[in-house]
């Protein structure tokens, strides 16, 4: 007979979505069960950088300095036509007002894991590693309506009766399955490399290059010392049921002769074809599907990871809510409300980048061929200097995601606030605070301290307050409600605030 066992929130898949999904429920109090077939964290880098806003959760989760120690920065990219670079586009001066991780850090996914894992162990509830799903049920209790059986390496068997799950699962979900959500999109008509390559010459070192051909790409990240380098290109031709070997040495040549790049050796060389899905719901009932189990896409933009790690930790902060009593079982319809819009526009725009990037049609390889040279250099020796060019950090970084909230606060103008549904913007000092993952009410400046003080009071959540924030999108003259999650819920004149507030709340 099996074991049987009861948590709040049953998570399957230890990747870094199901990872953070753990380590933030923990971290609320929430008891979380995590399983995974596979015998450990990911030995293959996989995915590869980590943008600011996922540096911001670590923070949240004390894992931001561990995660720099590891990382390699790469503050800059370098556009190039084949064998020429047209000089780096500087990332620090773009963000460095806007986050305190102004750069792209690599750290490959691997590592992620084990430094998640490792956290998450040093609390007391390791990875249940080896344990393969077998089943999972939804049953009429009303409780724990979540039933998943599964196999240890020992042959023995695991019963889990949880409130909630989460699909963490990757892109083939048996629990998306089980669920019934389905997962459409398309797949790209080319095959792709993936390099992890040591010796690496031909490319501008500690830099992101990106390249371009007529009939070809290059993305190269920089992976530390030793000329150590992420290669990412299009496998020439139908190469299917060709040994890795073979494939590897056209790559090899061509890399050569398009871009003069070569490289020692690769430490790890593999193919994939690029999927474009989407599931067409996030939620059904008490099941929930998160990263990969969600959204699939190119790895244009090193969005993936990241991607993943933000629907964890939006999630997780609802369940606590919820499982706290803070809130209803309907704040949880929230989540696909926030997260699905970004996938969906997250998977359109990879989708329609990587189409331009490998179409081998006419017209798109003579405009590859004629116009990227121009707009590289362009880029390279106007865009620091153009008005709003922060904003390409911003995207890139995953900082300007907005999510609806309702009701919408409005500005001192009365148009619609650029705060309300976005994460709070950083001032040098207010994002401290956001480690202790609660609701909180934030002043910045004197005139609104002693107000912020009773309504904090009244309302029963934690108060911060900060000098005037000069030059940031944050008000002296307003006060703001602040998401566990570090994204603006509301905000309001200090006479408004009570006001504006409850009701936000009441919709948590």
């Amino acid at each position: 007979m099996g074991v049987e066992e009861r948590a709040d929130v049953l998570v399957v898949g230890a990747g870094p979505t199901g990872l953070t999904a753990a380590l933030c429920l923990r971290k609320l109090g929430v008891s979380v069960v995590v399983l995974d077939g596979k015998l450990g964290p990911t030995r293959e880098s996989r995915a590869l950088a980590v943008q600011a806003r996922t540096m911001e959760v670590y923070d949240q989760l004390g894992l931001s300095a561990e995660a720099l120690a590891e990382a390699w920065p790469a503050d800059a990219v370098v556009p190039g036509y084949e064998n020429r670079p047209f000089g780096p586009v500087m990332l620090r001066p773009l963000g460095e007002l806007l986050s305190p991780y102004p750069a792209l850090y690599v750290l490959e996914q691997s590592k992620n894991e084990r430094m998640m894992a490792n956290s998450l162990a040093a609390s007391g509830h390791k990875v249940r590693w080896g344990h393969e799903l077998l089943s999972l049920e939804l049953i009429e209790d009303g409780s724990h309506p979540v039933r998943a059986t599964a196999r240890t390496g020992v042959g023995e068997t695991v019963t889990i009766h949880a409130r909630y799950c989460v699909g963490a699962d990757g892109a083939s979900s048996r629990v998306r399955a089980v669920a019934g959500i389905p997962f459409d999109g398309v797949t790209n008509p080319h095959t792709f490399y993936v390099a992890d390559a040591v010796g690496v010459t031909g490319l501008v070192k500690g830099r992101v290059n990106v390249r371009m051909a007529a009939a070809d790409f290059l993305l190269g990240f920089p992976m530390g010392g030793g000329g150590r380098s992420r290669l990412l290109g299009v496998v020439p031709g139908d190469r299917a049921g060709l040994r890795r070997e073979t494939v590897e040495a056209e790559v090899r040549e061509r890399l050569l002769r398009v871009f003069s790049v070569r490289y020692a050796a690769a430490d790890w060389f593999s193919t994939y074809r690029v999927h474009h899905r989407i599931a067409a719901r996030f939620r059904e009932g008490p099941v929930f599907v998160a990263g990969d189990a969600a959204h699939v896409h190119s790895p244009v933009g090193a969005q993936g990871m990241n991607t993943g790690i933000q629907d964890a930790h939006n999630l997780a902060c609802k369940l606590a809510d919820v499982l706290a009593g803070r809130a209803a079982d309907s704040y949880l319809d929230r989540y696909e409300a926030e997260r699905r819009p970004v996938a969906v526009r997250l998977v359109a725009t990879t989708d329609r980048l990587f189409g331009v990037v490998t179409s081998q049609r006419r017209i798109p390889r003579v405009l590859r061929r004629r116009l990227v040279p121009v707009v590289a250099s362009l880029a390279v020796r106007f865009l620091p200097r153009l008005s709003g060019a922060s904003r390409i950090f911003e995207y890139l970084s995953q900082i300007r995601i907005h999510y609806p909230m309702t009701p919408v606060s409005v500005d001192a103008r009365g148009g619609r606030s650029a705060v309300v549904g976005r994460r709070l913007p950083w001032t040098g000092q207010n994002h401290t605070c956001l480690r202790s993952m609660r609701w909180q009410v934030h002043s910045y400046g004197a005139a609104t301290a002693d107000v912020a003080g009773r309504l904090a009071a009244e309302l029963g959540i934690e108060l911060q307050t900060f000098p005037s924030s000069g030059g940031s999108r944050l008000r002296s003259e307003r006060l703001y409600l602040v998401r566990p999650d570090g994204f603006v819920a509301a905000d309001a004149l200090a006479a408004d605030a009570l006001t504006t507030f409850e009701a936000a709340l009441q919709l948590v």
